[in-house]
This record gives C-alpha cells, structure tokens and sequence, in this order.
C-alpha cells in the first residue's frame, strides 16, 4: 500500500465544542418534491424517481432534540413512501415510513407530513424509500449534530463530508425485482456501485483514459486538517468494504451511536448501516503528492454470480489539485469477497462509549427472549409454468422462523390502533422454530417456507433478547438485519449453532454496540438485546432488498404503556389510504 500519510489519531483531553451554528431545538421544515429526472450513467441515460431533482437526494440537517417536518409529495407514477432510517420514532410510528406496516403508500399527485422528533441520537442516519425497489435512486443523508453547547467526544473536523453508497443499474430496478418474483429466480445484479451517485474511474463508460471526470466523486483536503467522513450504506442488495490509500480511519460513531474510538485501514458497512470515521490529512517529507483512490467492492457470503463483484472508485486529493496525470496513483488493499474473518474481527472491535454522557443501558435481565432463525428456502413454484428457481419447480423464498412474510394490504399500525387485527394480521409468530434442525449443517429435504402475515405482540418496556441465527438453506450467507423504532445491544456473535447453554456466558453487558442494523454472520448468529420502550407496529427485516422481497421480514406489535407518554399519539389527519 506504500507509506502511510497519516499521523496516528491521539484523543484530546480537552474536547473542542461544536460550533453554535444552528439554534437549539427547533423545528426544521422540508419539502420533498418526488419527480422524474433523467439521470446518465455509464453512457445510459433513464428517467429516474428523484427527491428534488437531485441524485442522491437532499441532505436534512437537524440536531439532537429537534423536530422535523417534512412534506413528501408524490409526482410520479409509483406509490411512494419515505423512511427516516435509525430515526427512533418514539410514539410517531405513523411517520416511520414502511409501505403497508405503519402507512399506505402515498399515490400519485398526493402528499403527506412526516413529523417527527430526534431524541437521544446524534450522528448519521439516512432517508430512503421504503416500498418495492424505489430505493435504489430515492435516498439521501441525515446529519444529527449534538446539542448546542455540547462538543463531540473526539477532535473537532475541519470539515463534515457524507460518502453514500449506492447502486446505479442500466434499466428499471422495478421491471428487475418484477421478473424474478415472477420467474421465481434471482434477480439481475447492478451495473455498477457509485459513490455519492458517480461511479468512479474504473468502469467503462465512465473515464476518460486514467482521468476522473464528472462521474467520479473527488474529495480535496487540506494538509493536517481533521475531516469526518459519515459513510452510509445506501446499496439494494449488497455490504461493502471501504479503504482510502495511504489512510487510516479512526471509528467514533455507527447507526447514530458514538462508539470508543478504534483505527482501522478497512471499513464495513453492510447496507442500512452508516459508519461516522475521522481521518486526518497530514502529508509529511517523504511522501510527494498524489492521488490517492478511495475504493469500495462487496463483502459477499452468498454465491458467486448472486452479486455485483464490481469496484467503485473515488478520489482522495490534496488541494491545490494540480495535474492528477502526472502523479503517483495509489490503491488501497480490500479483503477477498468472502473474507467472514474479517468481518467477525472487525466487528468485534465495536464497543458502545458506555460514559456517563453517553451510557450504555442494556437489559441485564430478560422477559421475552427469542430464537429467530432467519435465511433462505423455496416455494413451490405454480402448476402451470417453470420457475427459475434452485429447481425448476421451487422458487426462491426467504423467512424468519420459516415464515415467509405476506405483505398486507392495509396498514398494519392502522389496523392495530384501531383495534382491527382480524383479516389483517395475527399474533402468532413463533418464538423459536417450530422445526429443529442443525441451522449450519446440512438442510433439511423440505425447504420450503410457510407465508403468512404474523407478529409478535409485546407488552409496553418489555425487556428483549433476540437471538438472530443463520442457515445453511440455499447456502449460508451474511444478513443485515434491520429493527425499525428502536436502536438495540448486540451482546454476543459467533460461529455455527448458537449454544444456549454454553453461549450466554460470553455476552457483553458492559459496553455492546448500540445499533439499528447488524450483520448476522454467514453460517453463525448474533444475539441482540433491547426495551420495548416505543408503542406502536416495527417492521424487522433483512435490509438486503432482494430477500426482504422473498420474506426476510417480520413485525413486533408494541401496546401502550400505562402513562400518557407512553401512548402512541393519534393518526394525523392527512394519513394516506390505501
């Protein structure tokens, strides 16, 4: 990789506070305005669903305790939602987004307000669509900064920079998801990753020679400067790894949680995670200027081919540009595609700050616990056609306890808030599978998944233990599992069956990493922790889209709390109807 230009990071005693620049808890207001835009990519230009004309979408900025309005207003011909992702929503579940669990969508020429408060967060979350695939182009950044007055627990950046991940693909990812669920197979992969939307140099279609054009994301920075880099993983279907040449990164925050401080040459961020690095810019006698690659390309579990194996490229430059061509170009290492070793370790290394400012309040004692194994299967396929399947009579299907989730077609919150469950949803999920087998060895003959539309009902603060375990069905792969209206304590993660007898003993209860996404190990689990503190209907699911399309997906129905504050607040009055 060469020598490195980067003095080590050493955490200052006296902490710097964080400019006055914004007031104090307010209430910020936008408006989102979903339209068409021709966008070109790899020498193809399509009409895509933008927020504003732009691509990635606006940024909101907000801080701790504030609220935020916004109105969404829908000018395309698809039904629209939008999820504030990691947002904790605590008693608005009506604006937390998900088509058909807190909402129905909002159809064309219609609008309506998401409002809502940021409570006990601060860092970076992201907002994406949160129905079919639409999600591929509709996304953008949302940057919490601390309360006024109160500084971050690490040097002061010189400057803040989001790096969104994405994926462009060449046609419609509607037509894509709609051909596999009809065909039953996998569906085609992107074209390319992009880097705040631009692909980089090092696809065809998007350079000129070595040169980076428009298509690729250049980042100057300044010799000694502290820049914060809040990465967010806003790809459909695949977790990346990330590198700068020549370049630490010093880890501070994940999913809107500060975390004690660790350096690391490589980044993972599977999608629906977001990472907050610093890095500190400090070319010294002995290494000359140049151009240092920025890279991102997948940590993939599943089966080559399933995957978009491509790399994305971005640009690290020191400012005055001056003529790229004709300096040194440095490219960082990445681990191999399937490098689990990698990402135990890495993962390992990520522990909740646990200070008095910032506790770590992780349920001790448990009242609910779970054991939910989560991965793929297969349907039959129907009668009358062939499906492209694993055989060409299955389909693919993907489940949580074997039950592969029926999206309804009426809210889920709406039916539970107005006491009307029947006909839509029934409280019957099952606590652990209801069929034994060892999860990572060999699967069984049936593969097949059961469907249905069932929950897990929870009284008000109950105390929670999920235990996430991976299969071999269909081959074992890594998930991103995502938990809507609560952020929770991975507390444990190995490799294989989860041992309940033996496991346990290993949790981390003093300093687990807060989260609102983890990564269920390829052919292993994770175990999280969390209160049912927050009334309302959650959506759990795997936040790679491709499965929560065959069912990776489940939902947790929380009741009111005895309180008034612990009540979910009304419906707005201008909630859309299916």
């Amino acid at each position: 990789m060469g020598a490195h230009c980067l003095t080590p990071l050493v955490f200052l005693g006296a902490l710097l506070v964080l400019p006055q620049l914004l007031l104090a808890s307010t209430t910020r207001y936008y408006t989102f305005n979903v339209t068409m835009k021709k966008v070109t990519r790899l020498c193809k230009t399509r009409a895509i669903p933008t927020v504003n004309g732009k691509f990635p979408g606006p940024k909101i900025l907000t801080r701790e305790g504030d609220r935020v309005v916004v109105k969404v207003v829908n000018n395309v011909k698809q039904n629209v939602t939008i999820h504030w992702h990691g947002v904790r929503q605590l008693r608005t579940g009506w604006s937390d987004g998900p088509a058909y669990i807190t909402q129905c969508p909002i159809q064309t020429g219609q609008s309506y307000v998401y409002n809502f408060n940021i409570t006990g967060q601060r860092g970076t979350l992201f907002w994406h669509a949160h129905v079919s695939w639409l999600r591929a182009t509709l996304y953008g950044p949302i940057v919490i900064l601390p309360k006024l007055g109160m500084p971050y627990p690490f040097p002061k950046p010189y400057r803040e920079v989001p790096v969104i991940f994405g994926e462009w693909f060449n046609v419609d990812p509607e037509a894509i998801i709609a051909q596999a669920l009809q065909t039953g197979g996998g569906p085609n992969v992107s074209d390319a990753y992009t880097i705040n939307g631009l692909p980089g140099p090092l696809y065809n279609c998007s350079s000129k020679a070595h040169l980076p054009s428009a298509d690729t994301f250049k980042l100057k920075v300044q010799p000694g400067k502290w820049y914060l880099l809040r990465l967010i993983n806003a790809a459909l279907n695949d977790e990346l790894f990330f590198s700068i040449a020549n370049h630490t990164l010093t880890v501070v925050d994940v999913d809107a949680a500060y975390v004690k401080p660790f350096d690391t040459d490589v980044v993972l961020v599977t999608p629906g995670q977001t990472t907050n690095v610093l890095l500190r810019a400090k070319p010294h006698d002995g290494c000359p200027p140049a151009t240092h690659l920025m890279l991102a390309r997948p940590y993939a579990t599943g089966r080559v081919g399933t995957y978009d194996n491509t790399t994305v490229a971005a640009i690290l430059e020191y400012a005055p540009a001056g003529h790229i061509k004709s300096r040194p170009l440095f490219r960082p290492t990445l681990p191999v595609f399937n490098d689990t070793a990698f990402a135990a370790n890495y993962s390992a290394k990520l522990r909740s700050l646990a200070s008095p400012d910032y506790p770590a309040n992780v349920p001790r004692w448990v009242d609910r616990p779970f054991f939910f194994t989560v991965g793929l299967g297969t349907n039959p396929c129907p009668t009358y056609q062939g499906c492209n399947g694993p055989t060409n009579d299955t389909k693919f299907s993907a489940s949580v306890n074997n039950v592969s989730f029926d999206m309804p077609t009426t809210a889920l919150l709406k039916a539970h808030y107005d006491g009307n469950a029947a006909g839509v949803y029934t409280s019957d999920f099952p606590s652990v599978p209801l069929v034994p087998f060892n999860y990572t060895g060999t699967p069984p003959n049936n593969t097949n998944v059961s469907n249905g539309t069932k929950v897990v009902v929870l009284s008000y603060n109950t105390s929670v233990e999920v235990v996430l375990q991976d299969t071999s069905i269909q081959g074992a792969e890594s998930h991103p599992l995502h938990l809507h209206g609560f952020d929770f304590f991975v507390v444990g993660q190995g490799v294989g069956n989860y041992d309940s007898s033996q496991d346990p003993a290993k949790f981390n209860l003093l300093d687990p990493v807060q989260r609102n996404t983890v990564g269920v190990p390829a052919g292993g689990w994770v175990a999280i922790r969390f209160y049912a503190d927050n009334p309302g209907v959650w959506f759990m699911h795997c936040h790679l889209e491709v499965h929560t399309s065959w069912g990776l997906k489940m939902a947790w129905v929380v009741n009111d709390g005895p309180l008034s504050d612990q009540k979910l607040m009304p419906p707005p009055s201008d909630l859309p109807k299916c």
